[in-house]
């Protein structure tokens, strides 16, 4: 396949447009562990194309499953109506949630995974008879989709402020990451769950009647890899059951095998409320999310609400033919090839090889968790980003794709990936990084 010969009509999404449509870099077929672009080069995949195709690319159970049901079933509303495939993909689901969270609200993305989240929240409290809990609380660095709502209690200033003032009563905790004190941890560093404290404070400046809920991510992605420390997502269970406010974790990255686990609930052994995903729900074969509550909290709105629609709330393609076959089809290959396991199996390996980092030109931490691996880079005097970002496309240029966030290479390849492929995005990364300015 060839290069399209005109690269204006589309508006590429978090992208310098005009940077990459002077020097484009594109794919033309994936299989396995790699991209093909259309130059012919083959690329590994560090990234699980965008910490997504956790099952590893173009899986023939998936393929032939959404070729079954274009052919069966296009599409089908499920305002009012059904079909039965929606049904099983939830029961599907909810068997590998934590016990009680057998209710599932399907999206079409993690944005309106969150978005939906927060609605069922304030539905929730207001049907409790506590309609004045209104405020959201989230995190400094928190990425948590684009729409308002997730903008809103996220806590990354470039996903914040060009949109104005967003939503109204949202405040944010602290961020955990501490750099001296924690540089270079393994999996979960020691300090800084005295951090989760910040809610109390939160509480004790708004108070606890007005807060409907928190939303954390388990390990924050996006941001670069910021592993929760020892005790601190237990401390924030603890601070929400003691208020009565609802806990929400953003699992849009940690779910599906990627901590070695279902879910990142699962993995710290720290149940929330209400937990948002998509990316490898589908191994992102097609576009889906769900949100996974549990059975109090939907009863409580559905129970009290009056006659007719509970939670005036959906999108078109929730529950989508396509997506539901993809979704059974891929919670299938996670079972039948035991990736979550494989993926825990590795987490050694994988840290090791993160960690063998340490001393590199430039590198000024790493972190690990599961299959997730986060290098952060000094930044280039005067140039925030820049070195990162001639990594990455020095990278790809070399057959291997990675992703970074400002100065930080986030890594997080598919759970197939094999010892000797860890050790080559290390190596090959290793190199790159020594000969960058």
């Amino acid at each position: 396949m060839t290069e399209p010969n005109d690269l204006s009509a589309f508006w590429m999404p978090f992208t310098n447009n005009r940077g990459f449509k002077t020097s484009p870099r594109m794919f033309a077929s994936a299989s396995d562990m790699h991209y093909v672009s259309t130059t012919g080069h083959r690329v590994l995949d560090a990234t699980g194309g965008l910490w997504c195709v956790n099952a590893g690319h173009g899986r023939a159970k998936i393929i032939e499953a959404i070729q079954h049901a274009a052919a069966t079933l296009d599409f089908a509303p499920t305002f009012q109506l059904a079909h039965p495939i929606a049904f099983e993909a939830a029961s599907r689901l909810s068997l590998i949630m934590p016990e009680g969270m057998d209710r599932i609200f399907f999206t079409n993305s993690g944005s309106e995974s969150v978005d939906t989240a927060l609605k069922i929240a304030l539905a929730y409290q207001k049907a409790r008879g506590q309609a004045g809990r209104t405020r959201l609380i989230g995190r400094e660095r928190g990425y948590h989709g684009v729409g308002f709502g997730g903008i809103s209690v996220g806590g990354i200033v470039g996903n914040r402020r060009q949109f104005g003032t967003l939503l109204t009563g949202v405040d944010h905790m602290r961020h955990t990451h501490d750099l001296a004190r924690n540089a270079f941890s393994k999996g979960q560093p020691l300090h800084g769950a005295e951090l989760a404290e910040d809610l109390e404070r939160i509480v004790a400046l708004h108070g606890a009647e007005t807060i409907a809920a928190v939303i954390v991510e388990p390990v924050a992605g996006s941001t670069g890899v910021l592993v929760p420390p020892v005790g601190y997502l237990e401390r924030l269970r603890a601070i929400c059951d003691q208020h009565g406010i609802l806990l929400i974790f953003d699992e849009v990255i940690t779910a599906f095998g990627r901590v070695g686990a279902a879910t990142g609930a699962e993995r710290f052994g720290v149940t929330p409320d209400i937990i948002t995903m998509a990316k490898g729900l589908t191994n992102a074969a097609v576009p889906m999310g769900a949100v996974a509550v549990k059975r109090d909290v939907h009863d409580m709105i559905v129970n009290n609400a009056p006659e007719g629609i509970e939670l005036f709330h959906g999108y078109t393609y929730s529950g989508h033919p396509l997506a539901s076959a993809a979704a059974i089809a891929t919670l299938d290959l996670y079972q039948e090839e035991g990736l979550f396991d494989r993926a825990r199996s590795l987490e050694e390996a994988w840290a090791n090889a993160v960690h063998a980092m340490k001393g590199t030109r430039h590198v000024i931490d790493c972190r690990n968790f599961g299959l997730i691996g986060g290098i952060e880079l000094e930044p280039r005097p005067g140039a925030p980003t820049k070195r990162a970002m001639e990594i990455f496309h020095r990278a790809f240029d070399e057959g291997l794709l990675i992703r970074v966030t400002g100065d930080i290479i986030a890594l997080s390849p598919p759970l197939i990936i094999s010892p000797q492929q860890i050790d080559e995005i290390f190596e090959k990364l290793t190199r790159i990084i020594a000969t960058v300015d």
